[in-house]
């Protein structure tokens, strides 16, 4: 079954100019990257800050899709995991992992991918979510640890990859925050 990425939506409230609540944006992801059935769609950004918190400009408009937000920002997005095909080579799957991470400004990320192609390592705090799928954690050390819907990953700057041995393409929620 093939990822509907028209199919998630994002909901952005604000206050009027009276303090009112309200619907700011309901729709689909502020941008997509997408090669088939992994991808990247983002659903807002904002700097740290209580202004920039409240603000409800949907930066993401004007901004190249990248994989980290900017320093003193958070950023959520929804990502997805395809099933990995066992009949690629490590150098093919090297290269499409250089083509993932080049394409979203983050080839510096990847800093030792000796365990898995996909492992990177950036300076966020990142608060991840699997909805829907398997997902398997790797990580430096250790055995990787295998997700189920609703387990919850707090990855803290740490060199890691997310890989799917599933049959089914894997959806996350991530919530990334720089502090820098």
């Amino acid at each position: 079954m093939a990822m509907d990425w028209s199919s998630l939506r994002r909901i952005i409230t604000g206050d009027d100019e009276n303090g009112r609540s309200r619907i700011l944006i309901d729709g689909e992801a502020a941008k997509l990257i997408a090669v088939e059935e992994a991808g990247l769609a983002e659903i807002w950004t904002a700097p740290l800050s209580e202004g920039g918190l409240l603000d409800a400009t949907d930066r993401l408009a004007d901004q190249d899709l990248k994989l980290e937000p900017d320093a003193g920002a958070v950023k959520v997005r929804w990502f997805s995991v395809a099933p990995e095909d066992s009949a690629k080579t490590r150098d093919e799957l090297d290269a499409a992992a250089a083509f993932a991470f080049g394409a979203v400004g983050a080839a510096h990320a990847r800093v030792d991918t000796a365990r898995h192609p996909m492992m990177h390592k950036t300076d966020t705090l990142d608060v991840i979510i699997l909805v829907k799928g398997e997902v398997d954690l790797v990580l430096d050390d250790g055995e990787p640890a295998p997700l189920k819907p609703g387990d919850v990953v707090i990855q803290r700057a740490t060199n890691h990859a997310w890989v799917n041995h599933g049959p089914e393409t894997a959806l996350l929620v991530a919530v990334l925050m720089n502090a820098g």
